[in-house]
Parts: C-alpha cells; sequence; structure tokens
C-alpha cells in the first residue's frame, strides 16, 4: 500500500538544483523533494506520496491524520515502507521527477 503520508518539514536543502527538505514521519526521517511546494517552511507539515511532497497540511490535519492511520492499522505499515525504502525516496528518480502515466 501506499499513502500520502503527513511529515513535518525539519530542515531544508538544495540538491543538484533541487529544493529537498529532511521531512520527520512520527521518527522516520527521511529526504522529500519539495520542488511541488515552494512555500513550505521548516516546521510546516507536508503531505508526502512515494518521496514528493504534494501539499501543504495543517499540524492539526496531520496529527489527525496519522491518529487515523494508526488507528486503522495503516500507520506502522506505512512506516515501515518508509523505513525500507532507504535514506531517500525522493532519489527514486535520478532527476527528481514525479512517475510519468503510462499511455
Amino acid at each position: 500500500m501506499c499513502l500520502a503520508v503527513p511529515g513535518q518539514v525539519e530542515n531544508i536543502f538544495d540538491e543538484g538544483g533541487t529544493r529537498m527538505g529532511r521531512v520527520n514521519f512520527g521518527g522516520v526521517v527521511k529526504n522529500v523533494c519539495l520542488t511541488f511546494v515552494p512555500a513550505i517552511e521548516v516546521r510546516d507539515y507536508v503531505i508526502v506520496h512515494v518521496g514528493f511532497a504534494i501539499s501543504k497540511i495543517d499540524e492539526k490535519s496531520a496529527r489527525e491524520s496519522l491518529q487515523s492511520f494508526a488507528e486503522l492499522g495503516l500507520l506502522e505499515a506505512e512506516l515501515d515502507e518508509l523505513r525500507n525504502l532507504g535514506s531517500d525516496p525522493g532519489s527514486q528518480s535520478a532527476n527528481h521527477q514525479p512517475p510519468q502515466d503510462k499511455p
């Protein structure tokens, strides 16, 4: 399963011309591409899907989402997937481009 998971931005940096961030997902910290949400700042919460931040979310909504995932038994599975993605899910694509739909 691959849900869009909320996390908090701890640090923002540039990697090869791409805006990246260290995002904390309930204790699992990963590098995430921030290209699609340029207004994001440190301490903001983002929704992340396959290593790309896709939207900003307020803290209350982020906490509610994480609680709902946990209650449904989905949070631990998603955190395990994040842990298993290696050290940098944003690097799944060499040029940090989102996956393309197949024709």
